[in-house]
C-alpha cells in the first residue's frame, strides 16, 4: 500500500522522524474492533494490538488508538500481526461525550485525522434540522470541515424547499441532495475526494450511508438494510467503523448510525456552527447580557421581529448548557484526580519514612 493514499504526509513525516526508531514502521488504523485492530501500512494489512508499555502508561480510552490514526508498530515480513507503540500527533479527533460505569463522563474519540465530515439525513423522512445543527458543532469542534448531504433526493417532493431551508438555517455549511439509489447529485460529491484526503460518514441510522458508499465505491461493500415504515428509522447495518480506500484516491471512513450525539469540546465549534446567534449577540447593549428582559438585546428583539429560528436559539443554549456542564465535570474528575495522587504520595512517603524507621533499629 502506499502511504500517500492513505493520507501520509510531510508533516506526519516529521513527527515519525522526532522519534525515530529502526524497528519502526508507520501504519493507519483502519478497523477498531474493542483491544484489537485491523492496520494499513506499505507492506499490507495486518492484525493488532497496543504494547504492554503503552497499556500501562495510557490511563485515558480516549488516548487509545481509534479509526483513522496514524500510529508506530513494529513488525516483520515474516510476522501475521503487528504491536503498536505510539500514535503520532492527531490533526483532528471527532468526540462526543460517553458515560462510563458508575455514571462517570469521558472522552470517546470516534475517528482521527478526519478533513471533512460528510454529514448524511434522509429526504424520505422527516429530516431534523437542529441534529444536523448538532453535527456542525461538533465537526467544527473536532477541527474538520462539514459538508451536508441531503440523501434520498428522489424521495422529496419539496427538494428545492428542503435544500434552501438547509442553506439559510447553517449558513456557511454546503449543501448537496444527492441519490444514492439513482445516482443524482453523486459527481458533485466526488470532487472532495483526492488523494490523502479523508473523508468521514456521520449521521442517523437509516439516513443510507452505507447505500452512499457503495455508490460512490461501485460495487457493494457495505451492508445495507431496510428502514422501518413507522418510523423511517434504519437497523444498524454498519456495526463498527471502518476505513476504505478509494479506487480514485482518497479515504472514507463509515460509521455506525448515531441517534443522540453530546458534545465533547469547548466553545469554539459552537461558535463557528452558530456564527450568526454570536454575531447578533454581540451588538447586544450590555457586555453581560442575558438575553432575557434586558433593554437593547438584540436577540430578543431578532426572535421578536421572527429574525432568528427560535427553534436554532433553543437547540443553540441547549447545547451551550451541555459545553459548561461538561466543563464543570472535567474540572471535577481533574481535581478528584490530583486529590487521589496527593493521597497516593502522602502515603508512599509515609511508607518509606516508616521502612527507614524500621531499619535504624
Amino acid at each position: 500500500m502506499n502511504l500517500i493514499d492513505l493520507g501520509w504526509n510531510d508533516h506526519l513525516e516529521q513527527h515519525f522522524d522526532k522519534n525515530k526508531d529502526d524497528s519502526l514502521i508507520p501504519a493507519r488504523i483502519a478497523v477498531q474492533q474493542k483491544d484489537r485492530y485491523v492496520i494499513f501500512c506499505e507492506t499490507g494489512e495486518f492484525q493488532a494490538e497496543v504494547s504492554g508499555k503503552f497499556r500501562y502508561e495510557t490511563s485515558s480510552k480516549a488516548d487509545f488508538p481509534t479509526i483513522g490514526d496514524w500510529v508506530a508498530i513494529a513488525h516483520t515480513e515474516d510476522e501475521t500481526s503487528a504491536v503498536i507503540h505510539r500514535i503520532l500527533p492527531r490533526k483532528s479527533k471527532f468526540s462526543r461525550k460517553a458515560v462510563m460505569g458508575g455514571g462517570e463522563t469521558d472522552e470517546q474519540v470516534l475517528s482521527a485525522n478526519i478533513d471533512m465530515a460528510f454529514i448524511v439525513a434522509g429526504l424520505d423522512g422527516e429530516y431534523n434540522l437542529r441534529r444536523l445543527e448538532r453535527y456542525v458543532a461538533v465537526t467544527w469542534d473536532s477541527d474538520a470541515s462539514p459538508v451536508i448531504i441531503l440523501n434520498k433526493s428522489d424521495l422529496c417532493e419539496e427538494l428545492d424547499q428542503v435544500v434552501s431551508e438547509v442553506e439559510s438555517t447553517i449558513i456557511g455549511v454546503p449543501v448537496h441532495p444527492v441519490s444514492a439509489v439513482s445516482n443524482d447529485g453523486l459527481d458533485r460529491i466526488r470532487e472532495y475526494f483526492g488523494k490523502g484526503i479523508t473523508i468521514s460518514f456521520l449521521g442517523s441510522s437509516g439516513v443510507g450511508k452505507s447505500t452512499l458508499i457503495n455508490s460512490l465505491l461501485g460495487h457493494d461493500r457495505q451492508k445495507t438494510g431496510d428502514v422501518r415504515d413507522y418510523d423511517k428509522k434504519g437497523r444498524h447495518t454498519t456495526t463498527y467503523r471502518e476505513l476504505i480506500i478509494l479506487p480514485e484516491g482518497g479515504v472514507l471512513i463509515d460509521t455506525p448510525g448515531m441517534r443522540e450525539i453530546e458534545m465533547w469540546g469547548d466553545e469554539d465549534g459552537l461558535s463557528k456552527a452558530f456564527d450568526d446567534i454570536e454575531e447578533l449577540a454581540s451588538g447586544c447593549r450590555f457586555g453581560d447580557c442575558k438575553h432575557e428582559n434586558e433593554p437593547g438585546c438584540v436577540i430578543q428583539e431578532a426572535l421578536s421581529a421572527g429574525e432568528l429560528d427560535k427553534g436554532r436559539y433553543k437547540n443553540y443554549l441547549k447545547m451551550h448548557r451541555e459545553i459548561e456542564r461538561l466543563e464543570i465535570r472535567k474540572i471535577g474528575k481533574q481535581a478528584h484526580t490530583e486529590r487521589l495522587r496527593g493521597k497516593k504520595f502522602a502515603s508512599m512517603v509515609k511508607e518509606m519514612k516508616r521502612l527507614k524507621d524500621r531499619y535504624k533499629r
